[in-house]
């Protein structure tokens, strides 16, 4: 027998997806703003001529980098409590993303920061600039202009790797999914739908990181 569709099954459902779409956009924003930052940190840390702190940050670069996300994640919610600190699902899945965003960020940023021209620094050395000065107002915004398609790449790969944190609980849009799944068993219309809801969410989170490029970089040319 043919199979029959029927995506008004998931209508009765669509306050659960859009509850998902809301907490997967808040564990994006949460991930891209902390694991950026981290990464930037990260990267100042990697290129300082201190070994000790630069080894350090390149052994949690590598642990992460060839680590599974979902490993990472169920260390986080069910590894830490055995030391007595213990996360909610959103906080577990929330500070996964930012320490594996922070992680691939940090490799992403240092490329930028070493595309620096060697000239520029030395120029600011010149006038008496200390290291802080030299990376705020020297490095960090050059380097994050060359880096920013490969880093914005990242920030939506790790917002759809989100979908992961289903496994923990946290009611994301594929926690919904899963949910509504089993509940009208129309696997084929609810994941086709999430598939089509996480396309939009990729498409939107693509342009927002370039329209808040462009205006970031722009407007410090203009400046």
């Amino acid at each position: 027998m043919a199979y029959q569709f029927d995506f008004g099954a998931i209508l009765p459902h669509w306050k659960l997806l859009l509850d998902g779409v809301v907490l997967t956009t808040e564990l994006a924003a949460i991930g891209a703003v902390a694991g950026v930052g981290l990464g930037i940190l990260g990267a100042w840390a990697r290129t300082a001529r201190t070994p000790v702190i630069s080894q350090l940050v390149g052994v949690y670069v590598e642990l992460i980098r060839n680590t599974p996300f979902l490993v990472q994640l169920f260390f986080i919610f069910f590894g830490l409590p055995a030391l007595g600190i213990k996360l909610s699902e959103f906080q577990a899945a929330a500070l996964a993303m930012v320490v594996n965003l922070g992680a691939y960020s940090t490799e992403i940023v240092r490329a930028g920061i070493q595309a620096i021209p060697a000239g520029q620094i030395e120029a600011a050395q010149s006038l008496a600039m200390n290291r802080v000065q030299i990376f705020r107002y020297i490095i960090i915004r050059p380097a994050l202009k060359k880096i920013w398609p490969a880093l914005s790449s990242q920030v939506v790969i790790v917002m759809l790797g989100s979908s992961v944190c289903s496994q923990i609980a946290a009611e994301e849009l594929t926690f919904a999914a899963n949910y509504i799944q089993g509940m009208n068993f129309r696997a084929f219309e609810v994941y086709f739908v999430t598939t089509g809801l996480y396309l939009v969410m990729s498409i939107l989170l693509r342009q927002i990181l370039k329209v808040f490029g462009n205006f970031l970089f722009e407007r410090r040319n203009h400046a």
